[in-house]
């Protein structure tokens, strides 16, 4: 249903440069942009995360409560994005673990503009 969601930045090249280089764990790379957007997924026909400069020209904000979050195949997965994030040079918002019994596994981080992200599992 999500075709893609979208982060403001900074620098998009910066941006595009720690999106693709996190995300080529899972089989992502750059699809398709342009001079103030980039998208990265595995096609265009799955979902994306884009990262775009301001289409206002005012400087990026991470939005109060807004989050991407992504599900992976394990709990491992988790922790070795949520290291390569931090990696990166993101800030940790939360180290990967269990946040709901049984049913939920997670971790969190902010990325180079402090867009909260998340790397997460369903029952473990």
């Amino acid at each position: 249903m999500i075709g893609y969601v979208t982060v403001g930045v900074s620098d998009l090249e910066r941006a595009k440069t720690f999106w693709c280089e996190l995300l080529s764990e899972l089989g992502c790379d750059y699809v398709v942009g342009n001079e103030r957007v980039s998208l990265i997924g595995k096609s265009q026909d799955s979902p994306m995360i884009g990262v775009c400069l301001p289409w206002d020209g005012e400087p990026c904000s991470p939005g109060n409560g807004n989050m991407i979050s992504i599900n992976v195949e394990n709990n491992q997965m988790v922790d070795k994005l949520h290291a390569k994030a931090i990696e990166l040079g993101a800030t940790d918002e939360g180290p990967p673990g269990v946040r709901v019994p049984d049913v939920f596994y997670g971790g969190y981080f902010r990325d180079l503009d402090g867009n909260k992200a998340a790397f997460f599992n369903w029952g473990g």
